[in-house]
């Protein structure tokens, strides 16, 4: 399956998970591309739309490479067999976490801005990416997400490898994917057009400003 962008994606995802019965959602974006899937699901489930600020934690020299992700609140996932398979050390890490954890405090504060803080406390958290490669960024969401007692924590993304697929359907409350390939290099293949999202457009669309990206 081939999307045309990231609004169709997530118009499409909207319909597969109207198909479920999806009590008092709050739609949250990982940015930036995630949250260009998550505005359409927001407007079709008439829900409110935010996010969910994670960062990447690349590897030494390899910073393509995700060995973990950190959200801003700092919850951090790692990769432990990449991390022994590279011999990543105890100090290394260290660095690595708080430098992610920094940037991912200051993304958040552009993109959040005046909103208040999340309360998911008996709703059902909707992450919404536009792809998942590795897992790793939507793993830290996903902890970060139970950890503020939300009623359902459900994954939702328009192309999900099957391994990663597995694994988040063992932490999720229910996992939605347009497609589940066996075979995987990246998911900008899955998009006719996967043009970066900036910050700013992240904010128009958190704002209602933007209607397509």
């Amino acid at each position: 399956m081939i999307f045309r962008d990231r609004m169709e994606a997530g118009r499409l995802l909207a319909t597969a998970l109207q198909a479920h019965t999806v009590i008092d959602p709050i739609i949250l974006g990982l940015p930036r591309g995630g949250v260009a899937v998550a505005a359409p699901i927001a407007s079709a489930l008439d829900a409110p739309l935010d996010v969910l600020v994670v960062r990447k934690i690349g590897a030494p020299g390899q910073s393509e490479l995700a060995i973990g992700a950190v959200t801003a609140r700092g919850t951090c996932v790692w990769n432990e067999p990449v991390l022994q398979a590279l011999g990543v050390t105890v100090a290394e890490q260290s660095a690595l976490a708080a430098k992610a954890s920094t940037e991912a405090i200051n993304r958040e504060q552009r993109l959040r801005a005046a909103r208040p803080p999340l309360v998911l406390r008996h709703r059902s958290a909707v992450l919404v990416d536009d792809g998942v490669a590795t897992g790793m960024s939507m793993q830290a969401a996903l902890v970060d997400a139970w950890r503020l007692q939300p009623r359902a924590v459900i994954v939702a993304a328009p192309v999900i490898p099957t391994d990663s697929y597995e694994h988040l359907c063992a932490h999720a409350t229910l996992v939605v994917a347009l497609t589940v390939p066996t075979g995987f290099n990246a998911v900008g293949q899955y998009y006719l057009d996967f043009a970066q999202v900036a910050d700013d457009d992240v904010v128009a669309l958190l704002t209602g400003g933007a209607r397509t990206i």
